[in-house]
């Protein structure tokens, strides 16, 4: 049966080839893209999501509200009309009560370890050069337990925060902008009050423009004494045993909790989003030139049943029952699914070797592409080849199945 079947896809060597690199092209392109968006996808993970906390307890903004202002001062029945409504924050968010969070955080056996912060909007001077800044307050053992920064740490480390004296660490981008060098000092102020001088201690390096040009790191007091607001905190970062399980647990704190409490897919919600569509699109590129693909299987193999009826007449008068007609047909749309693919494979791996060998110049991801290998693409991509070449051999192969020798003696 399969040498049959290979004999008919012979006789048609043309139409045979060009099936073939239909299929294979549409799988080296599915290897390609995938490589590429994916290796860009685990560098983001890698840089951004993998940096932050696996849920973030935040303070909630307490805004004031013209009706809760009338109640409380003239009563639920009173007539006031307010010609300049109340409006603005109570005062800056912070978590109320740290203590209890702490105290619960410590007990819970989901969670790893949590770290305390203070995060400020702040203004950097250096002479006359000033610019806003990102300022976070940290305590740096519980930080490190949380985060996996100290590993993009260029020089110094977040131990050196230890022990407060107004030391900074900083993104090699807010190196660039003032013009300083590590051990130099700069100048710091939240807008309000006097500005404080930070020696730069140490510096990172994430790759990631808008934070490394931004983003600096404090001791948690030292933060609080610029803020005047000793023992305040505004965040919790915690890491959890199992990230996936983050956002049922931060659902369950923020039934009970006066804080916002987010999840890092919340939090990261506009990433995630891209990498669906990002996924959407490469589906979708690979569908296209595979169903194009499948196309030409069908027509290859209806052409082939038109021509072979006699075959097929001959092969039933010996005793093929129609199930192996149907299988002798199937074979061949498979065979074809299945070379393509083996073809289509290793061409899409050398293909993305040979782009991630090219030069690029891209601020944080390094000198060339970053792509991905990962054997989920090329698994994949072997199963979109081969599901469509069954889903296009089964109608002709169907067809051949239920001729019958007087049909085709007639109809000759």
């Amino acid at each position: 049966m399969l040498f049959l079947a290979i004999r008919h896809l012979l006789s048609r060597k043309k139409q045979t080839l060009l099936i073939l690199l239909g299929i294979s092209l549409g799988t080296t392109m599915y290897v390609v893209i995938s490589g590429m968006q994916l290796g860009m996808r685990e560098f983001t993970l890698d840089r951004l999501l993998q940096n932050i906390a696996h849920i973030r307890i935040s303070a909630r903004d307490r805004a004031i509200d013209a009706n809760e202002m009338t109640n409380r001062f003239f009563g639920p029945e009173s007539a006031v009309r307010w010609i300049i409504p109340p409006s603005g924050k109570r005062e800056e968010a912070h978590i109320m009560y740290p203590q209890g969070w702490f105290d619960r955080l410590r007990e819970d056996p989901d969670v790893v370890a949590y770290a305390p912060g203070l995060t400020l909007n702040v203004i950097i001077s250096r002479r006359q050069s000033k610019y806003p800044g990102s300022l976070t307050g940290i305590e740096p053992e519980k930080t490190m337990r949380v985060t996996a920064m100290e590993k993009y740490m260029t020089s110094g480390s977040l131990r050196d925060l230890t022990g407060g004296g107004n030391k900074l660490i900083v993104g090699e981008g807010v190196l660039e902008k003032l013009g300083v060098r590590i051990g130099d000092s700069i100048r710091v102020s939240t807008g309000v009050g006097e500005t404080r001088p930070f020696k730069i201690v140490g510096t990172w390096k994430l790759g990631v423009k808008q934070v490394d040009e931004v983003l600096m790191m404090a001791s948690l007091r030292d933060v609080q004494a610029l803020n005047r607001t000793p023992g305040r905190i505004n965040e919790i970062n915690v890491k959890l045993v199992d990230i996936n399980s983050a956002q049922n647990i931060a659902d369950e704190w923020e039934m009970v909790a006066r804080d916002n409490v987010e999840s890092w897919s919340e939090s990261n919600a506009n990433f995630l989003q891209i990498f669906a569509i990002q996924d959407i699109v490469r589906y979708a590129v690979t569908a296209a030139i595979l169903i194009v693909a499948g196309f030409g299987i069908y027509n290859v193999l209806s052409i082939m049943v038109t021509q072979k009826r006699h075959e097929i007449a001959i092969l039933q008068s010996m005793g093929y029952p129609p199930r192996k007609i149907l299988v002798l047909f199937m074979q061949q749309g498979l065979m074809l699914g299945a070379a393509g693919a083996l073809i289509g494979l290793p061409l899409g791996f050398a293909l993305c070797r040979y782009i991630g060998s090219i030069k690029i110049s891209f601020s944080g991801v390094g000198n060339t592409l970053l792509m991905s290998y990962a054997p989920s693409i090329y698994f994949v991509g072997f199963l979109l080849a081969f599901v469509s070449a069954l889903l296009a051999s089964f109608l002709p192969a169907h067809a051949a199945s239920k001729l019958t020798p007087i049909d085709i003696i007639r109809s000759a």
